[in-house]
């Protein structure tokens, strides 16, 4: 068999999956480019605006808004999720009982529908029949308004005004984060428990050998060799994180993306103007300008953050 006929015969073999992914996903992309240089709205396609659409997101202070809010989600998501999940996963891989029974209950968030979390968790955040509360209130500390006080964290910690850009993620912004952090441990503590199970047991039998501490073992050894985990775990969470849009839908409303505007992140913005507004044009506009800005922060952690990584 020549090699003309081995590609045909293996063409044949991913038709199928390539014909689904043209349909499915290439062309909607090639089409939502091409509606964003036009005002399309509901009644359909409008007059052709060039480059005006992606213009206007530059003088659209909802749009600043927005970056602000989700940039502040990223940030207080991925710290937390990457802390918490290394935390458990080296946990779980020490040598205890019922680890099998852990590994499982840690992972049942990450197959539960996320509209299902978003239902218990509002109920959780309720304040005055949720859990949250009630917590808070058994520990001597005032309840707090959770997915309806606007303020920013940092605001409330240091009781002062600050620059908005200074006051943190409002309460509620951080009430999703908190509940994103518990969604996304299962999947990631799998992924660092594959990591440190990679590591070869003679590194730590020499640390034993040497009277190296816990503190030194894990500092010298385990954190090094689990970097290329750390760093997959890094880019991923920062992408989903920009990316959030159902906690939003269905825990800030209605309607949606408040209290005043500090939940209103960037999906959910251009899912705003789209469906809601009718702007179909300038809500694709904004989700190009969002795969711009995930591109380029993905590049950013790639040239810079792949240095510290350690391969062995």
């Amino acid at each position: 068999m020549n090699e003309r006929s081995k590609f045909f015969k293996a063409l044949l073999f991913i038709l199928p999956a390539l014909v689904i992914l043209i349909i499915f996903r290439f062309l909607p992309i090639i089409l939502s480019f091409f509606i964003s240089f036009f005002d399309w709205g509901i009644a359909g396609k409008g007059p052709f605006v060039g480059l005006n659409n992606y213009l206007d997101i530059f003088k659209d202070e909802k749009f600043y808004q927005s970056l602000l809010n989700t940039l502040w989600y990223v940030l207080t998501v991925l710290p937390g999720t990457i802390i918490i999940s290394m935390f458990i996963a080296i946990l779980l891989n020490q040598k205890i009982k019922f680890k099998g029974f852990f590994r499982t209950t840690y992972f049942l968030p990450e197959v539960t529908s996320i509209i299902a979390i978003s239902f218990v968790w509002k109920w959780i955040y309720h304040p005055k029949i949720g859990i949250a509360n009630y917590i808070l209130t058994s520990l001597g500390i005032s309840p707090l308004k959770w997915l309806e006080e606007s303020r920013g964290i940092f605001e409330m910690i240091f009781q002062r005004d600050l620059p908005k850009i200074l006051e943190g993620p409002s309460l509620a912004l951080f009430s999703l984060s908190i509940m994103t952090i518990w969604k996304s441990i299962g999947y990631n503590v799998i992924i660092f428990l594959a990591g440190l199970q990679n590591i070869p047991e003679h590194y730590y039998e020499s640390a034993k050998i040497d009277g190296a501490s816990g503190w030194q073992t894990f500092r010298h050894i385990t954190l090094p060799l689990l970097s290329p985990t750390t760093f997959y775990v890094f880019i991923m969470t920062t992408i989903t994180s920009f990316q959030v849009f159902a906690p939003v839908w269905m825990m800030t409303g209605p309607p949606a993306g408040g209290p005043l505007g500090t939940t209103n992140v960037i999906v959910y913005y251009l899912y705003d103007m789209a469906f809601n507004y009718g702007k179909y044009g300038y809500g694709t506009a904004i989700a190009f300008i969002l795969f711009l800005i995930i591109l380029f922060l993905t590049i950013i952690q790639k040239k810079y953050g792949e240095k510290n990584v350690f391969y062995e």
